[in-house]
């Protein structure tokens, strides 16, 4: 849009559109691409729509589904957040999966990471990080490590955990070298006793 004032014609700017990829999640500070003033912007394109806050200096671009705006995934969530730093989701989901007796449940995800500590509210979800050490991809193995781990709050006892993995693993269901190892590297000395008795009871 053009204004004259006296012999001058001065040009608006154009609005600016940035092209975002629906169901990302972005910081603010990612936005300074599209112009100098990133918080300006982001709070123009929720005025509009076209992001939506999910809590201070994060936003989803929302993805629509065929019955209305679909929620960004954790993942997505937790990328934005730890600024691509690694993390992989762990806890209740990951250990009942394990077929190994644990039946726990949890409000919060539970994520570990290499940043940060601490509940945080994103998105209208619970998430409970905690820089814990973790493998790169983390394998199935490691999972069990992480069940033992944590078998207070998973609802199992150590000793039942032995039995259950000693059973799985004679019906083959971890790799009892990858197992060894990762409980080596990742497990307090009380884990590895116990993974390594099962590994030993399983061969016997």
């Amino acid at each position: 849009m053009s204004f004259f004032f006296g012999k001058f014609r001065t040009t608006m700017p154009a609005a600016v559109h940035p092209v975002l990829e629906p169901g990302r999640v972005y910081r603010t500070k990612e936005l300074a691409t599209w112009g100098a003033n990133a918080p300006r912007l982001a709070r123009r394109l929720v005025d509009e729509g076209v992001l939506i806050p999910l809590a201070h200096g994060l936003y989803a671009c929302p993805k629509r589904g065929r019955f209305g705006v679909v929620a960004p995934s954790d993942e997505a969530i937790m990328k934005a957040f730890l600024e691509g730093g690694p993390f992989v989701f762990t806890g209740p989901d990951r250990w009942n999966a394990l077929g190994l007796g644990a039946t726990a449940v949890f409000a919060s995800a539970l994520v570990y990471n290499t940043k940060r500590s601490g509940r945080f509210e994103l998105g209208g979800r619970t998430f409970e990080l905690r820089r814990v050490a973790f493998p790169q991809p983390p394998t199935l193995e490691w999972f069990v490590v992480d069940l033992f781990e944590n078998a207070g709050s998973a609802g199992v006892t150590p000793a039942g955990l032995t039995r259950a993995l000693m059973r799985a693993l004679k019906r083959g269901a971890f790799d009892a070298r990858r197992l060894g190892g990762m409980s080596d590297r990742f497990g307090r000395q009380s884990t590895r006793e116990w993974i390594h008795e099962a590994i030993r009871s399983a061969s016997a």
